[in-house]
């Protein structure tokens, strides 16, 4: 397992424009999903480009406790073997302690109902951003025939019923974590529909690895994903996809205070149509070459008006792929207190995640707090300097979007509860400092 310190405050002089290239990692959506089915054979599995953050080192620990063997080839690649986990580690009170602080380690629990029918499912850790309730996964469960005790958390499935399953909420993590407790045959074989299912990069990434490992899952990419079961899983090698949401973290730092940053081996694919469009309707210069994303100095930019009659004011929300991620509105937020125009920013999904607009505006912003899941942000362009402050990360988006703001002030700033940046980008000081941040 890689061996890292991750620092709890982050020091930033402000006010250099970065320049250079910058590469994202991998996706951390995609690392939980898939390095869950790693647990479902008992056959090696090698995985590339895995980010090594801080939430994928709590996830190895709690690999570890489990008794998978976990062997670092190089950065960002490795080898799993989870042949030796047993019911004894499952129901262990180290397992369920770690498992209860990471949120991504909910998708452990599809994973070991579907190999040894048990799991724990404990409320689970991780940003705190308003309700995160987890009856998604819990329901699905128990729409495949498992019994679930509130009292101990704990979850069993002794043989799965064939049905089609509706999801209350289009849930990425409740679509991964049903398709993973339903691809192993219990008792004997069984077909599962899953109506209402996510259709992000994610899902289709775990359902391209567990097709490689012999299941048969068919739909990824829709709202209906059909699965038959199979009596055994293989070994597989597999590459995550580099990941989107920081993609659309880097455009917005490149914005913010950039003098011509390329993204490296970054896609308009990547990053999604409709996420692009969203950008350039905001007035971003940006584009696709051989070597990845190219973003170059913006001076200025002018926020497009809204084609209707009477719209005057740009307005974005986050929804459900492929359209804008949620985890995109906190940088883009940043980016667009440089901007010329007004433009509404409405956070959808969870209520409290736009509570760190208050420090932005401590930096000298101008942005209108309707309630804590709408803001409207009056752009400078560029006539009045951010100043640096001290202030702490809320969560791994917002951290980051302080931490653009910081970059793009004057002055000193200290950011308090960095674990949480370092909880979703990896080595974040060192890749800033080359291209001409000046930051430890």
């Amino acid at each position: 397992m890689f061996k890292k310190e991750f620092k709890d405050i982050i020091k930033v002089k402000g006010g250099n424009l970065l320049q250079g290239e910058i590469k994202p990692q991998g996706s951390k959506n995609e690392a939980f999903q898939v390095l869950a089915a790693v647990l479902l054979t008992d056959e090696k599995v090698e995985m590339r480009n895995i980010p090594e953050i801080l939430d994928i080192k709590n996830l190895f620990e709690i690999f570890e406790v489990l008794g998978v063997k976990i062997h670092r080839i190089k950065k960002g690649h490795y080898l799993f073997d989870a042949k030796n986990i047993t019911k004894k580690k499952i129901k262990s009170k180290e397992f369920f302690e770690k498992f209860s602080k990471l949120r991504g380690s909910l998708m452990v629990a599809g994973a070991l109902l579907a190999r040894f029918g048990i799991a724990s499912l404990p409320t689970p850790g991780g940003d705190k951003i308003g309700i995160r309730p987890i009856s998604t996964h819990i329901q699905g469960f128990m729409d495949l025939g498992a019994y679930y005790n509130h009292e101990t958390k704990e979850i069993s499935l002794n043989h799965i019923i064939s049905k089609r399953i509706t999801l209350r909420d289009t849930s990425v993590t409740g679509t991964a974590n049903i398709i993973l407790a339903s691809v192993l045959e219990k008792d004997k074989p069984h077909q599962i529909e899953i109506y209402n299912a996510a259709s992000e990069p994610y899902i289709q990434q775990l359902a391209r690895m567990l097709n490689s490992m012999g299941a048969d899952i068919q739909g990824a990419g829709t709202n209906l994903i059909e699965i038959k079961s199979v009596p055994k899983l293989f070994g597989t090698s597999h590459e995550i996809l580099p990941d989107m949401l920081e993609i659309g973290s880097f455009i917005s730092l490149a914005v913010a205070t950039g003098d011509g940053v390329l993204i490296s081996r970054a896609r308009k694919e990547h990053l999604g149509e409709i996420t692009w469009e969203t950008f350039k309707e905001l007035g971003i210069k940006m584009k696709e070459t051989s070597e990845g994303i190219f973003v170059p100095r913006h001076k200025t930019f002018k926020i497009q008006k809204p084609d209707t009659i009477t719209g005057t004011i740009r307005i974005i929300q986050d929804d459900v792929w492929p359209k804008l991620s949620p985890d995109h509105l906190s940088s883009i937020i940043t980016m667009l207190i440089f901007s010329k125009g007004i433009t509404t920013v409405k956070q959808r999904m969870f209520e409290r995640r736009l509570l760190f607009c208050d420090t932005l505006n401590q930096m000298g912003s101008d942005i209108i707090m309707s309630h804590h899941n709408e803001v409207t942000v009056v752009g400078n362009n560029r006539e009045r300097d951010l100043i640096g402050v001290k202030m702490s990360s809320p969560d791994i988006r917002a951290g980051m979007a302080l931490l653009i703001a910081a970059l793009a002030a004057k002055g000193e700033s200290e950011i308090h509860n960095a674990h949480q940046i370092h909880r979703g980008y990896e080595n974040i000081i060192q890749r800033l400092k080359s291209i001409g941040a000046d930051i430890e």
